[in-house]
């Protein structure tokens, strides 16, 4: 067992756009399109409570008295992150500050704006997400095409250029495979969808996308969209989620699945939980074990094939 820090972050994400009928595509998936402000807003002020600490103590859960839970939202337009709270540490602001601005430098870019820097593109930035004339606030998740549940030492230092979805997760640590289960059954899930929901706006755009945004008209009720005059709800995601007028800005890929656990465990999850298996044995994502000895297998067909062996490994 590992105490936990006397201060734990819950960190939810959503964006800030005008003017904007798809913003809900640049919000949470997890959470209904919606932003994660209410759920690690409620979650923080319910573990901060001292009787709901005592009903965790008594299934076994115990949260030292020094722990305080803290609330956060980034905003994955701007980088900005918001503490909530009265008497946030000024050493946790700092860091946020510097992450944030090292975020936005990152992203820079792919939103045209290398030439700025600083509190320059920190404002820039601002502004894009503040004009109505702007069809592309940010890049939420396109290009995405891969999901890794593995050590953070395994993948610390890699630069995945924004396409990875990484989950810090140990094996030797979860021996009854409950954590691997959820995040097989959970987040795993809803990367899927969020992949295939690019990957079929992108191969036809026209079928499975909304087409141009600048023509959208809304919906009384904010039922859908119109695309100009066209009598049809559109569906998907706009080309300029996809293309920034030169270019495609993501490649369609089926989502890849790097799983650093035991063969059993893992082929336990999938023999349990029918939505799993239904995406791995229907290749709507591709699985992948990756050893601790470097050896990559790939799951096909309820079999293990070797894909790659030669990656170095630090254990």
């Amino acid at each position: 067992d590992k105490d936990l820090a006397p201060q734990v972050l819950l960190v939810g994400h959503g964006s800030n756009s005008c003017n904007n009928p798809h913003a809900a595509g640049l919000d949470c998936g997890a959470c209904g399109g919606q932003t994660g402000e209410v759920n690690v807003r409620v979650l923080a002020y319910l573990l901060n409570q001292t009787e709901v600490r005592k009903g965790l103590a008594e299934q076994g859960i115990t949260i030292p008295d020094n722990t305080k839970f803290i609330a956060a939202m980034h905003n994955t337009t701007t980088d900005d992150v918001q503490l909530y709270g009265g008497n946030v540490d000024a050493q946790l602001s700092s860091w946020f500050e510097q992450a944030s601005s090292l975020a936005r430098q990152e992203r820079a870019t792919r939103l045209g704006l290398t030439h700025l820097n600083g509190q320059a593109l920190h404002t820039a930035i601002r502004n894009r997400s503040k004009d109505w004339s702007q069809v592309r606030p940010e890049w939420s998740l396109a290009n995405n095409a891969a999901f890794i549940v593995a050590p953070r030492w395994r993948t610390r230092g890699v630069d995945f250029d924004g396409r990875a979805f990484l989950h810090d997760y140990d094996h030797f640590e979860d021996g009854d495979r409950s954590l691997l289960t959820l995040i097989m059954t959970a987040p795993m899930v809803v990367a899927n969808w969020i992949n295939l929901q690019y990957y079929a706006s992108a191969c036809d755009n026209h079928v499975y996308g909304s087409g141009n945004k600048v023509l959208h008209n809304v919906v009384e009720g904010a039922v859908g969209v119109f695309e100009g005059n066209g009598g049809d709800l559109r569906i998907g995601l706009p080309m300029q989620s996809l293309h920034n007028g030169e270019k495609w800005m993501h490649e369609p890929l089926r989502l890849s699945v790097y799983i650093d656990a035991p063969r059993e465990a893992i082929e336990g999850i999938i023999d349990e939980h029918q939505v799993v298996a239904d995406l791995i044995n229907n290749d709507w994502l591709f699985l992948y074990r990756w050893g601790r000895k470097g050896t990559i297998e790939r799951y096909y067909q309820g079999n293990w094939r070797s894909a790659y062996s030669s990656m170095k490994d630090k254990a």
